[in-house]
């Protein structure tokens, strides 16, 4: 019962726009949106990157 209440969201990079990593998330206890320091193979550096969702 407690897959239904997760659902999927992407990581995608600031700079260049593309989708580059996936999370599970609770959507009810968390509804804020997430922004990391993640590296982006595409763009080749370190870039912020914030959820998306599906």
């Amino acid at each position: 019962m407690a897959k239904k209440d997760r659902i999927i969201q992407h990581l995608e990079c600031t700079s260049c726009k593309r989708k580059n990593y996936t999370f599970r998330r609770n959507k009810v206890h968390r509804q804020d949106k997430l922004e990391l320091n993640r590296h982006c193979r595409f763009c080749g550096k370190h870039t912020k990157h914030k959820s998306v969702k599906g």
